[in-house]
């Protein structure tokens, strides 16, 4: 916030939409004009003529101590913006900072009014939204001083440290929820009831989405609905049990790496509605039949190159993982390392390698699987995952000991730029 002896102007219009969340596939907002009717006077009071009109992209303006245009003066002058937007149902916050006077409508009517002098101060309103156009009227004025412009308007930021609740007047989680709001935890016993007045005792669904942050480890899921309940876990599908039922408890275990991305959805048919959700820290349980996996702790992984390069960290599978810079080219005492499964001969595997959280900066980690066929290379973007299984294909092996996944920290990204890491390898029969 600039300090000042005079007046300050600080309004910008941004149209910036949160997409975030709205990850399961909410539809980014149109807008049905393109520009901003701008409308600008020589005076505070927004009277008479306007000296100047045009269209404008954003409201998004540093005039410094001058002015919009040569026919504006730089002090004592106003303007009024408007425009029809088009969005999504949801709630959305408008933000504007101001000095000197703003005031701010949406459909005719008054959302933020703070029409008089004063320095550098920020404003916002919460405004829910039915979908389809609405109306935006800005109206701002200048005493003297500087004019520099910023303010946004998108939807309302969702408190992460709690379950995100999106509730829907149908059982599909059809179209724009009719109701969204901070849920503490999912345990919920509504009986004959229904979660809120807005929402039908019964034919409604929920989408709980939350980001968990837990000590690594084997978790043990648990749900217990009635009715249906799906359960994804760093977007693996953990329970789905998408059906009528009386109240039913469901769990699976996987493994988190310090970071749980939740998503719970549920839905109520008829009759009595409870939706809850629980986990604890199990032992490692036994990989499912068919399933292989090398972690860096195990005897078949083994690795090279400078010793000095190598660093150890106390988290991603399993608790465990290695780490190196990357280097450039194959320069002399680059680090690599190979996975080393005891497959079946004959047998097809999917392949999998755990991303861990933290220490995969590169986006160019080149995985070599050597299989029956020959070698297969496929080059995954480390950074773009979170402690979770990428596929890198499905293979036939041999069932010796020349099947192995191979990794190097040869990238060719810029020399020590990036960090790489070394942890687990999944072979899943298929």
């Amino acid at each position: 916030m600039l300090r000042k002896t005079s007046f300050l102007l600080i309004l910008s219009f941004s149209l910036l939409f949160a997409t975030a969340v709205y990850a399961q596939g909410q539809p980014e907002p149109q807008h049905t004009d393109p520009a901003w009717q701008a409308s600008y006077w020589n005076n505070q009071t927004l009277a008479g003529p306007p000296a100047l009109q045009r269209t404008e992209a954003d409201i998004n303006w540093d005039w410094g101590t001058g002015s919009p245009d040569p026919a504006i003066t730089p002090d004592n002058f106003s303007a009024r913006w408007t425009k029809v937007i088009d969005v999504p149902a949801g709630s959305y916050r408008f933000t504007a900072t101001t000095d000197d006077g703003i005031r701010l409508w949406v459909d005719d009517q008054p959302i933020i009014n703070q029409w008089y002098d004063h320095p550098a101060q920020t404003y916002f309103e919460d405004v829910p939204l039915s979908a389809g156009h609405h109306t935006v009227r800005v109206e701002y004025y200048e005493n003297a001083g500087f004019a520099v412009a910023k303010v946004s308007w998108g939807l309302t930021p969702i408190n992460t440290s709690v379950w995100r609740g999106d509730y829907f007047n149908n059982q599909t989680l059809s179209g724009a929820p009719v109701l969204t709001r901070n849920d503490a935890f999912i345990d919920y016993n509504w009986s004959t009831g229904s979660p809120a007045p807005t929402i039908p005792a019964d034919h409604f669904s929920v989408r709980w989405t939350h980001t968990l942050t837990l000590p690594a480890g084997n978790y043990r899921f648990t749900t217990r609905t009635d009715d249906g309940v799906r359960l994804w876990v760093n977007d693996h599908l953990l329970i789905d049990q998408w059906h009528d039922m009386a109240a039913s408890s469901y769990s699976g275990v996987i493994y988190v790496g310090g970071t749980a991305v939740m998503r719970m959805e549920y839905y109520e048919n008829t009759g009595l509605a409870e939706a809850h959700l629980s986990w604890e820290l199990v032992g490692s349980p036994p990989p499912p039949a068919g399933t292989v996996i090398v972690d860096d702790l195990d005897a078949g992984f083994v690795k090279g190159g400078a010793a000095s390069g190598w660093r150890a960290e106390a988290e991603g599978y399993n608790g465990r993982l290695l780490w190196t810079h990357n280097n450039d080219t194959t320069r002399a005492n680059y680090n690599w390392a190979r996975w080393y499964p005891q497959l079946a001969a004959g047998q097809r595997y999917e392949v999998f390698v755990y991303i861990p959280d933290r220490f995969t900066t590169t986006a160019q980690a080149r995985y070599w699987i050597s299989h029956r066929d020959g070698f297969t290379l496929r080059v995954v973007n480390q950074s773009a995952y979170s402690d979770q299984w990428v596929s890198l294909g499905t293979y036939t092996f041999r069932g010796t000991g020349s099947d192995y996944v191979s990794l190097a920290d040869v990238t060719f990204e810029p020399y020590l730029s990036r960090l790489i890491a070394f942890d687990a390898v999944k072979f899943e029969r298929r």
